[in-house]
């Protein structure tokens, strides 16, 4: 595979949005978190070794309109009044540089803030676990699984973008997290 089709940077990034038709819904949810503008291309889970994760203000000023932009997304909407939805997107990244990092998606109804930023931290964390060779009981809470990983050595930094919102009357409400990947 030629090297320029690698990305060298990743940035999180995350948005609500809320009209009467889910689509448009789907693109407020875009615009807040800045990359309506882009063709969106989703892909899976992995962080390249030594690509480095930058800010998302760093990352939204590297973008141009039109530009196809690869990203793992996370997304969930409703048009239920008060329903719960949430997205985040998990990050683990291992201590060797020459390694791949993974990335998870999390959609759902019901979870609010903190479940699903956990829950999108302990997948990823997981992935790329079990790929160094770690055995955690998957019963423990990921505070305690959190600690095991960071004690073994093997994995330097887990992190997560999250957005939730609630269903408002007569609208569709979408949330996404997004992982945008980038060459430059």
């Amino acid at each position: 595979m030629a090297d320029n089709l690698i990305p060298k940077k990743v940035f999180l990034t995350r948005g609500v949005g809320r009209h009467r038709y889910r689509l448009k819904s789907f693109e407020e949810a875009l615009r807040h978190a800045g990359v309506a503008q882009q063709n969106l291309v989703q892909v899976s889970s992995i962080v390249p070794p030594r690509c480095a994760i930058i800010s998302e203000t760093e990352g939204l000023k590297m973008l141009s309109p039109g530009q196809i932009l690869y990203c793992v997304m996370a997304r969930a909407d409703t048009d239920e009044h008060g329903r719960l939805v949430a997205s985040a997107v998990g990050v683990a990244i291992p201590k060797e540089v020459t390694r791949w990092g993974y990335l998870s998606e999390v959609h759902g109804h019901g979870m609010n803030h903190r479940q699903a930023s956990d829950m999108a931290e302990d997948l990823a964390a997981d992935m790329l676990g079990t790929t160094l060779g770690l055995e955690v009981n998957p019963d423990q809470a990921w505070s305690e699984k959190e600690q095991v990983y960071k004690a073994s050595g093997l994995i330097i930094r887990t992190s997560n973008i999250t957005q939730t919102a609630r269903g408002k009357k007569d609208l569709w409400t979408t949330v996404v997290a997004i992982a945008g990947l980038l060459f430059e």
